[in-house]
């Protein structure tokens, strides 16, 4: 009798931990062929509404909101890997053919990594303004090293105060958004964020370098870049970073900011449907 109390009860711990590590929330909507929307770092799936809006017409959408972000619970790290893992067993799982990857950001970075990982699993990639190595944006000569969790940054954006941290994100939204409007939204997203998510998961981020592997990628990529604030810089950037896969096709936003699903949304909404169809 007390063993089968004990065992129940290391069941209902396994169980309970297994709940806390669920690493989204998925909303899906429509019906059609499969897409998995994935929104960008600090943000919720609701980036996607108005694109969800369009493509739920004819397809079935799989909005993600990533753990941490949204009022979806925390979960332990790896942040990132957890994420990618889940993503494919959630795949595998409710047998989901073939989706089409769509990612704005960090979430165009997890697309490249599922699409290197899994080459058969998913029918194409379509990664809006995502790189395949952030750090080497902002690391001059980045060979790939790996950021530590425990750095000054990192201590002093744990410690900030609430107030703090929504000041610097009231400072650096408008770099990524030119749409003020929406500027309002992406800051209460960010300032909604846990804490610990928002800044070792970001190291999560820098720290996976996909330049190598996007050889590995099968499936057809699209990348839709954002020419803000200088195209040719930008060309420069993408067309290093993606050096790897030369059958990618790149297109760029002008006009826009990072967040190209705010600041020309018809422009995204007619490349999404012209390549979603390829």
């Amino acid at each position: 009798m007390k063993t089968t109390v004990l065992l129940s009860l290391f069941l209902m711990l396994c169980l309970s931990v297994c709940e806390a590590q669920k690493a989204f929330d998925v909303a899906v909507i429509g019906k059609g062929q499969p897409v998995f929307l994935f929104p960008g770092f600090g943000c919720t799936g609701e980036v996607w509404n108005e694109v969800v809006a369009d493509l739920s017409k004819e397809y079935q959408c799989h909005v993600f909101t990533f753990a941490g972000f949204g009022g979806v619970p925390a979960i332990e790290g790896p942040w990132l890997a957890t994420i990618k893992d889940q993503v494919i067993a959630y795949t595998r799982t409710n047998k989901i053919k073939k989706p089409t990857l769509i990612g704005h950001s960090l979430g165009g970075t997890l697309s490249l990594w599922l699409a290197s990982l899994e080459p058969m699993m998913f029918k194409s990639v379509i990664a809006v303004d995502a790189l395949p190595a952030s750090a080497a944006l902002m690391i001059p000569n980045y060979k790939g090293e790996p950021i530590a969790y425990d750095n000054p940054q990192s201590k002093m954006m744990l410690a900030m105060d609430s107030a703090s941290f929504a000041g610097m994100n009231a400072q650096s939204v408008p770099f990524m958004c030119k749409n003020q409007e929406k500027q309002k939204v992406l800051i209460n997203w960010m300032n909604m964020a846990d804490r610990k998510t928002y800044v070792y998961g970001y190291i999560d981020m820098l720290n996976l370098d996909l330049r190598e592997s996007l050889a590995n990628i099968k499936a057809p990529v699209f990348v839709l870049g954002a020419a803000n604030p200088d195209r040719a810089t930008v060309e420069k950037t993408y067309n290093q970073q993606y050096a790897k896969l030369p059958p990618a096709k790149i297109v760029y936003a002008e006009n826009s900011a990072h967040f190209i699903m705010y600041d020309q949304p018809k422009w995204l909404m007619e490349k999404i449907q012209e390549y979603i169809r390829q």
